[in-house]
C-alpha cells in the first residue's frame, strides 16, 4: 500500500480523498493555488505545496509543478480526482516516467476513450449499440450535412475531444447545421485544444443513464450498478440518484453488461462511468466513457455501503477489486444534489464570502463540502460548494428527506441552487419519476 498521496485537486474532492487516506492510514500532501490558501484541504492535509498562482493552468494545471510537489514531499502516488488532470493521458504518462503511481487509468485507456470519435468506433466493435452518426471526426460541413441526410434530423455536433456540454450544437435543419459546424469547431478549439467535431443523431427526450465501473490490473471488470443523471443544465449535471426508476432488470443486466464490455474493450483498470442515452423505447446507445471518479459518486457508495475512493487507492496498488456483481445489489435510493454557488434563477455565478453556514444533518444525510462559515468562493473554478447527498429506504423516503436536508440548509452571502433543488422536488413529474435531459426545459416552462 501507498505511504504517501498527493491530491492533484482542490475543494471537496481533495477533502474526500484525504478522509479516505486518513483512514487507510496513508498520509496525504495537498497542492493550492494562490486563491486557495486558506482552504479546508490544504488545512487537513498532511502537508500542503503552493503550486503556483490563481490561474488553472499556472497551478492545478501545472504538470511540471505539480510532479515537483510530489518528488519534493516523496509522495509515491498521485490521485487526480475529478476535473483538471483527471483525464488527461500525457499527466498519466509523465507519472509513469517519474515511477509515481497514476491513481486512476492507464494512460492508453484515458487517450482511446478521451477521443470522443475513437471511442465510438471502439465501442461499436465490441459491439455496444452506438446513436447513429458519422464513424470519425468529420472533414468538412459538406460531410457533415451528407452524414445528416443519412441518420435524419435534428442531429447534434459533439467535440472529439470534448466534454460538460462544451462543443455541442443541436441543428435541425441543413441550414442551422451548416451554421453549428463552424460555432461547434471554434468551441472545442478554445475549451480542448482540438477543433475536431463529429456528428450523432440527436434524440429529443432520451434520459442520461450511466453505470459505475471498476476494472482491476487482474482482469476482473465489474459494474456498480447504474445512476441516473438526466437533470441537467446546458449538459451540466444538477441532480442524480441510484438507481434509476426506469429500469427493470432485465434492462439493468443489458446495459451493465455493455458497460463491462465497453471496459474490456480498452483493459480499463481503476473506477470510470460508461455513460449511454437511452429513448423511449427502451433502447440504449453508448455515450460516452469518462475516465475517472464522478462528482456523483456518493449515491452509488450510498446504496453499495462501499467506498469508492479507498477502492481506487486499493487497485492502484495492485489488489484486486474487494467486491462481486453479487454483492452489489442497490440497497434503498439514494440522491445526490449539486450545491453551487449561483443565483438559481439566471444560473449566473455568486463568488463572495459566506457569512452563514449551516449544514443539514440527521439520519440519511451526508455533506460533502470544503466551504465554511467564512470562506470566500473564488471566481476562478468551478462553482460547486457541496454536494448534499440523501439515502431512503425506497425512493419516497430519499424525497422527503431531501426536501427537510435542503429546508435545514442555510447558506448566505452568496446565492446557491438550493431554491431550485426544492422547487425540482415538489415537480409533479419528478415526484414520478417522468424525467429525461429536457426535463429542466419543461420545468422553466411551468414558470
Amino acid at each position: 500500500m501507498f505511504k504517501k498521496i498527493l491530491i492533484a485537486n482542490r475543494g471537496e474532492i481533495a477533502l474526500r480523498v484525504i478522509s479516505a487516506c486518513r483512514e487507510l492510514g496513508i498520509r496525504t500532501v495537498a497542492i493550492y493555488s494562490e486563491a486557495d490558501r486558506d482552504a479546508l484541504h490544504v488545512r487537513y492535509a498532511d502537508e500542503d505545496v503552493c503550486v503556483g498562482p490563481y490561474p488553472s493552468s499556472a497551478s492545478y494545471l501545472n504538470i511540471s509543478a505539480i510532479v515537483s510537489a510530489a518528488e519534493i514531499t516523496e509522495a509515491d502516488a498521485i490521485h487526480p480526482g475529478y476535473g483538471f488532470l483527471s483525464e488527461n493521458a500525457y499527466f498519466a504518462e509523465i507519472l509513469q516516467d517519474c515511477h509515481i503511481a497514476f491513481i486512476g487509468p492507464l494512460p492508453d485507456a484515458i487517450r482511446k476513450m478521451g477521443d470522443k470519435s475513437l471511442a465510438r468506433r471502439t465501442v461499436a466493435a465490441a459491439g455496444v449499440p452506438t446513436v447513429p452518426g458519422s464513424p470519425g471526426p468529420l472533414e468538412s460541413v459538406d460531410e457533415a450535412i451528407a452524414f445528416a441526410a443519412k441518420a435524419g434530423y435534428p442531429v447534434i455536433l459533439k467535440a472529439s475531444a470534448g466534454g460538460g456540454g462544451r462543443g455541442m450544437r443541436v441543428a435541425r435543419d441543413e441550414r442551422d447545421l451548416a451554421a453549428a459546424y463552424e460555432t461547434a469547431r471554434a468551441e472545442a478549439e478554445k475549451a480542448f485544444g482540438n477543433a475536431e467535431v463529429y456528428l450523432e443523431k440527436y434524440l429529443e427526450e432520451p434520459r442520461h443513464i450511466e453505470f459505475q465501473v471498476f476494472g482491476d490490473s487482474r482482469g476482473n471488470i465489474r459494474h456498480l450498478g447504474e445512476r441516473e443523471c438526466s437533470i441537467q443544465r446546458r449538459h451540466q449535471k444538477l441532480i442524480e440518484e441510484a438507481p434509476s426508476t426506469v429500469l427493470d432488470e432485465s434492462l439493468r443486466r443489458r446495459m451493465g453488461d455493455a458497460a463491462i464490455a465497453t471496459a474490456r474493450a480498452v483493459g480499463y483498470t481503476n473506477a470510470g462511468t460508461v455513460e449511454f442515452l437511452l429513448d423511449a423505447d427502451g433502447r440504449f446507445y453508448f455515450m460516452e466513457m469518462n475516465t475517472r471518479l464522478q462528482v456523483e459518486h456518493p449515491i452509488t457508495e450510498e446504496v453499495t455501503a462501499l467506498d469508492l475512493v479507498k477502492e481506487q487507492i486499493a487497485v492502484a496498488a495492485g489488489e484486486p477489486l474487494s467486491f462481486l456483481e453479487r454483492d452489489m445489489a442497490p440497497r434503498g435510493h439514494a440522491i445526490e444534489f449539486r450545491v453551487n454557488a449561483e443565483d438559481p434563477v439566471t444560473f449566473a455565478p455568486s463568488p463572495g464570502r459566506i457569512t452563514t453556514f449551516h449544514a443539514p444533518g440527521g439520519l440519511g444525510v451526508r455533506l460533502d463540502t470544503a466551504a465554511y462559515q467564512g470562506y470566500v468562493v473564488p471566481p476562478h473554478y468551478d462553482s460547486l460548494i457541496a454536494k448534499l447527498i440523501v439515502w431512503g429506504r425506497n425512493r419516497d423516503e430519499a424525497i422527503s428527506r431531501g426536501r427537510r436536508a435542503l429546508d435545514f440548509f442555510v447558506v448566505e452571502g452568496v446565492k446557491t441552487s438550493i431554491p431550485l433543488h426544492r422547487r425540482i422536488l415538489d415537480d409533479p413529474d419528478f415526484i414520478e419519476g417522468r424525467l429525461s435531459t429536457r426535463f429542466m426545459e419543461r420545468l422553466a416552462a411551468k414558470g
